[in-house]
């Protein structure tokens, strides 16, 4: 059945249902003529007439009642399908595919997340851990997080999180057998552990700044990593000094399992973002996700 005839048939249910074209222009918005057209065009393409008119009624002949007895189950099943749908697209459901660094993932997409996803169980989030910066669109991504910095232009951005701030750390057993440093000079005199960028293939840079003046530095190590969690453990192990989170490292700065140096000369990273392309669709899954994440003062 070709896309006209479908159309055709619906519009003669309607004007059968009616019993008038009148009402039944009305309800579809169209003029009487081109109604009057469509339903004449119907009946010339199946060779049978379907409707009976008369000056004062419009009625099915007995094969246009035929016709219809089939028809308008059909059509009612149609319109509760295609309300169903239109109620699914408000009810959040379906899988959402997120690109974020790790530390974003721990400290403000989980926590949002708990605050939705158990009252929202049709809604699927999949997170992949990546410090490289993909192409979301390519990669098949409904979204990315990352810092400011690095979120593309045309994207949209919704704010995460506030700016990160860092801290400088080893183990105590780490200074007893290196002199603490007190200015950024003196670290290419220590064992620096680094984050190796998977898209620069690169070291990330220490960013480091007092009294307006900022020293961002590329420091070599024994030991590099891919991701935050080991950088810390190799830092409580006394392998080195770490460059790190604030928030990572907190609570083993408090038992005194890490030692801060150089607090006047930490910088916080900027804000996380997430991101996503200008045409991804407003789905109500999308919307709840995003809404749960954003940051707010």
């Amino acid at each position: 059945m070709r896309r006209d005839d479908m159309a055709d048939l619906a519009a003669f249910a309607v004007v059968a249902e009616e019993g008038s074209f009148t009402r039944a222009s009305k309800r579809l918005g169209l003029s009487q003529s081109a109604l009057s057209q469509i339903v004449r065009r119907l009946e010339e393409r199946l060779g049978l007439r379907l409707l009976a008119r008369t000056t004062r009624s419009v009625a099915p002949t007995e094969v246009g009642e035929q016709l219809l007895s089939t028809l308008s189950p059909m059509l009612r099943d149609l319109d509760a399908s295609i309300e169903a749908l239109s109620e699914a697209k408000e009810k959040p459901s379906g899988k959402i595919r997120i690109t974020s660094v790790e530390h974003a993932a721990k400290q403000f997409l989980i926590p949002a997340l708990a605050k939705v996803l158990p009252e929202n169980p049709d809604v699927k989030v999949e997170i992949e851990v990546d410090y490289g910066l993909k192409d979301i669109v390519a990669s098949h991504f409904d979204a990315g997080v990352r810092l400011g910095e690095q979120v593309e232009k045309d994207m949209i951005a919704l704010r995460l999180s506030p700016p990160i701030p860092m801290a400088i750390v080893a183990s105590p057993a780490y200074f007893e057998r290196h002199p603490a440093p007190s200015i950024p000079r003196e670290l290419s005199q220590h064992v620096c552990l680094n984050l190796r960028m998977p898209t620069s293939g690169t070291f990330y840079e220490w960013r480091l700044s007092k009294d307006a003046k900022a020293v961002h530095v590329r420091l070599d190590g024994q030991l590099a990593f891919n991701a935050l969690g080991p950088i810390r453990d190799a830092a409580l192990a006394g392998l080195g000094i770490a460059n790190l989170p604030l928030d990572q490292v907190q609570e083993f700065l408090c038992s005194g399992r890490l030692e801060r140096v150089m607090p006047d000369w930490s910088e916080d990273l900027p804000p996380y973002y997430l991101y996503y392309p200008h045409r991804r669709h407003g789905s109500a899954a999308f919307r709840l996700v995003i809404e749960a994440m954003r940051w707010r003062d």
